[in-house]
């Protein structure tokens, strides 16, 4: 080999592997069965291959120390997927197997045929596996191989290979993902077994690409080929070939469905701090924005990755997305909240206005209003000694009709000023409410900074039987154990009081997923059982070997089952077991366990899962088969983590082992082994998906508490953000467990959160009726006004206010009427007997028009002035409101408390 190996450096890499299988095919030929043929036809051929037929079970080489160089190659026909979640790659490939079988060789014009195709299960074939190989081959079974007359045999089947795969789609969509698959023999070591490549990795490339029929999402970039040749002077390893596929996602689809429309919703909520808010509910805008975002997400749902090993990018933008829509919510609320209810605000303080008013208020090209007095400031009062003071002396007065006429006008413009008053302070600018509002615009210029923070964006007893070999080579060693293969049925011991022992191990080399309903766990081992046959012995230089691999059918197998197992095995099957001189059997075979386990999953997304998996033999006593471990489970564990290949949701955190002695119902004991598995699901994104924009919905509820109940519609915004949650959960409904076991916490926390948003909805609305309806009401009664308004009142900040005798006292309009008139008409007597006729006529039209502006002006102050019943429900509808925002604030602190504990401590006990 070393020889050929030096040779081979110097050829150009094109035409090596076509040396290799020449090296490798041609010179064992020399030393084949010469097989002659009584008519030149396939009958004759057949009929003289038929000794050959016999020697299937063994390795088809004269001398034992022979390896069989197998050269394999294939064709990827097909990419048919990726799981994330699994972290599994589905592919379509057309596999070709050469070797040489040195038992055959005939002359191609004897027999009349250069080649035959004839039965798989007639020949010998070796158990080449693909490492990563997690599930049964579901393509179509191709039953036939070539043999050629130099004893070179060709198989070719097609494998629908699901494959583990360690899938990074932080990048998503724009990922590439490198696939490793692994071509080795599963029982024989490399002194047996040594896999070549028969063809040009390049040129598996170019023919794959040709050939590839599914021109779907996935896009085949390359396929590279590496031999591990650092071990290739120790013969006792396992000899491997190993290929890197390259695959690339086709990103249009997202870009186009995904993307662009998340982009354009971004967008549009950036453009909505246009909308001007002293005039346009903003919020209920922007609630309907998220809510169509959710709904947006719902759509696009399955073109979204589900994995728990890192998050995708992607991901991390919408939520980003969401969160900056949130945000631009609650800063909506809290600017109408300073809009419509700054006139109730305190004073603003020094260190406010000065950073907000005058430092970032000329940064955003928003200086601060300079004071003038307003003429609202001025008291009716201070109109009417101003009027009185132009009125200038005595002497320069205008006569008596023309002193009433102006007269008359100075009460007109003083009913004009009251009323212009009591509609100016419904809004209730003050110059505090002012500066409030002034503080309100400057947070709408930062939204030009989000948008650019978005785009960058794994003793043999005395009497055992000798055997005798007539030559020192395999076809002989295989006929000396016909007999024991007779004896396969029975268990190998002579004595039958004697126990046979195995040995077992295995290795853990993924952990593909948990089933939360079913409560099973599906992992994929590597299984290895050692026991001693005691019917088998030979002498290894009598023989020619020390070893043999056989078909594992033709000798006894220990019933070593796993009892938690609920399912067929659905591994790639491996047909072989090592036979050694000394009697003992090495038999080694891949399982796919889908296992019963208890699956507590109380403290979702953080949950620890500890599953069991108990070896025994299904039927022995422990006085006929006794178990034992070939290695410590300390090995075990820390050689599954190096070999592990499915990094996805799940994470191997412990692994324990436990023997028991069970009683087996008739007064006999069996013998267990208890492994119990420790794993750990990865909560990343459990916690971005699903618990952050859960915890920004709950928070914007809370906030929409700041939003004024009598300017706003609070009740349309909160059942919109209510539908939103719901379309939400819906969405991440795929990641939450389904079981009937346990509720889990997240789920009682979601139901909480609806539950809150439901109660201040109900709540809302009281408080609108309350405000717009108290007018009608009876009086609060006696008790509630002293629980609710004396100490709940008091309790959250919001005394009851002071009776005022003028507020509580409402005059009837039309007696008010009737006074202003008589009034107006006993100064009208002087006029009508001093001035002239047209003069009268103008008193007259001032008269009328005092009269219907005072009708006017106290239809205005009892629209605006409430009775104290009104008054008082008002508050308590107010005192409620303040409660529950308290208890809002208190479950949300309460909840987030907890699971910051319930996270840390998960990871703290593991």
């Amino acid at each position: 080999m070393t020889s050929k190996d030096a040779e081979l450096k110097f050829l150009p890499p094109s035409v090596m592997p076509t040396v290799v299988m020449f090296l490798i095919l041609v010179p064992a030929a020399c030393s084949a069965f010469k097989i002659n043929c009584s008519h030149p036809n396939q009958p004759a051929l057949l009929e003289a291959l038929t000794p050959v037929f016999n020697l299937s079970p063994i390795r088809p080489v004269m001398d034992v120390t022979t390896c069989t160089n197998v050269s394999t190659y294939f064709t990827m026909y097909g990419i048919l997927g990726v799981d994330e979640k699994a972290q599994l790659l589905t592919t379509y490939l057309w596999l070709h197997y050469w070797w040489m079988n040195e038992f055959i060789s005939w002359d191609p014009i004897q027999c009349g045929s250069r080649r035959i195709s004839l039965p798989r299960k007639k020949f010998w074939v070796p158990d080449i596996v693909i490492n990563e190989f997690m599930d049964k081959n579901t393509a179509p079974f191709v039953p036939y191989v070539y043999l050629y007359s130099d004893g070179r045999m060709h198989d070719a089947l097609p494998v629908r290979v699901v494959s583990s795969c360690n899938l990074n789609i932080y990048t998503f969509p724009f990922d590439i993902q490198n696939c490793t698959m692994s071509f080795n023999s599963y029982v024989h070591f490399a002194m047996d077994i040594k896999i070549f490549l028969g063809r040009d990795a390049d040129n598996i490339t170019e023919i794959s690409k040709k050939v590839i029929t599914t021109m779907g999402e996935w896009e085949l970039l390359d396929i590279t080929s590496f031999k591990n040749d650092s071990r290739k002077d120790n013969d006792d390893y396992v000899d491997e070939l190993v290929f890197h596929v390259r695959v690339r996602r086709r990103a249009t689809l997202y870009v186009v469905n995904l993307l662009i429309p998340s982009c354009f919703l971004i967008t549009v909520d950036l453009f909505s701090f246009l909308l001007p808010p002293q005039t346009v509910d903003r919020s209920s805008f922007k609630m309907t924005l998220i809510l169509g975002y959710t709904v947006f997400l719902l759509i696009m749902n399955d073109l979204l990755p589900i994995t728990g090993n890192t998050i995708p990018l992607i991901n991390v933008f919408f939520s980003l997305c969401l969160a900056l829509m949130v945000a631009s919510l609650l800063e909506t609320i809290l600017i109408t909240n300073l809009l419509c209810g700054s006139s109730d605000f305190s004073p603003v303080p020094r260190w406010i206005e000065v950073l907000v008013l005058d430092i970032l208020g000329p940064l955003v090209w928003l200086p601060r209003k300079t004071k003038e007095p307003r003429n609202s400031d001025m008291k009716p009062n201070a109109v009417v000694t101003q009027q009185k003071a132009d009125d200038g002396p005595p002497e320069k007065r205008w006569p008596v009709v023309e002193d009433k006429a102006l007269q008359e006008l100075r009460s007109l413009g003083k009913d004009l000023t009251a009323i212009r008053l009591q509609v100016e302070q419904q809004p209730g600018r003050s110059q505090s409410s002012e500066e409030w509002i002034q503080c309100s615009p400057l947070k709408v210029k930062p939204s030009q900074v989000l948008f650019i923070f978005i785009s960058v964006l794994m003793h043999a007893p005395c009497s055992s039987v000798m055997l005798n070999c007539s030559r020192p080579d395999l076809p002989s060693l295989l006929q000396a154990l016909q007999p024991a293969f007779n004896l396969s049925s029975i268990r190998p011991v002579v004595n039958m009081s004697t126990p046979t022992n195995v040995s077992i191990d295995f290795i853990l080399f993924g952990i593909l997923g948990v089933d939360e309903k079913a409560q099973v766990l599906k992992t994929f081992i590597w299984q290895s059982l050692k026991w001693r046959n005691e019917f088998v012995r030979w002498d290894s230089e009598q023989c020619g070997s020390s070893w043999i691999t056989i078909p594992r059918k033709l000798l006894w197998v220990p019933d070593v089952v796993i009892n938690e197992f609920m399912e067929e095995n659905s591994a790639p099957f491996a047909p072989y077991s090592y036979l050694f001189s000394d009697g003992f059997m090495l038999d080694e075979q891949p399982i796919k366990i889908i296992s019963s386990c208890r699956l507590d999953i109380h403290t979702f997304p953080f949950d620890i899962q500890n599953c069991s998996l108990s070896f025994n033999s299904y039927l022995h006593r422990i006085k006929a088969l006794h178990i034992d471990l070939s290695s410590t489970v300390e090995d075990i564990f820390k050689y599954s983590k190096k070999v592990m290949t499915t990094i996805g949701e799940w994470e191997l955190v412990g692994l324990t082992v436990k023997t028991y002695l069970l009683p087996a119902g008739d007064e006999e004991m069996y013998q267990e082994i208890r492994f119990f598995v420790t794993v750990r699901r990865r909560a990343t994104l459990y916690v971005v998906n699903l618990l952050i924009p859960s915890c920004s919905l709950i928070t914007l509820d809370l906030f929409s508490f700041l939003l004024p109940p009598k300017s706003v519609d609070r009740s349309l915004f909160k059942m919109t953000l209510i539908l939103g949650f719901t379309v939400f959960l819906l969405i991440m409904n795929d990641l939450l467990p389904s079981t009937g076991n346990t509720i889990p916490l997240i789920n009682v926390f979601l139901g909480l959160c609806l539950s809150l948003m439901v109660t201040s909805l109900l709540e809302t609305i009281l408080v609108t009726n309350l405000l717009h309806g108290s007018a009608h009401y009876s009086p609060l009664p006696r008790w509630v006004r002293v629980f609710v308004l004396h100490i709940l009142g008091r309790l959250v900040r919001l005394p009851p206010k002071p009776r005022d005798l003028e507020d509580t006292i409402i005059r009837n309009p039309s007696a008010q009427e009737m006074e202003v008139y008589s009034v107006v008409a006993e100064d009208s007597v002087a006029p009508e007997q001093k001035g002239p006729l047209d003069k009268d006529k103008v008193l007259q039209e001032l008269w009328s028009l005092g009269k219907d502006l005072q009708a006017i002006r106290l239809q205005v102050k009892q629209q605006l002035s409430r009775s104290q019943s009104s008054e008082d429900w008002i508050q308590a509808g107010f005192i409620i409101d303040r409660l529950l925002f308290g208890f809002y604030i208190l479950f949300i602190s309460v909840s987030f408390v907890t699971i910051i504990i319930v996270w840390v401590q998960s990871y703290n006990t593991s």
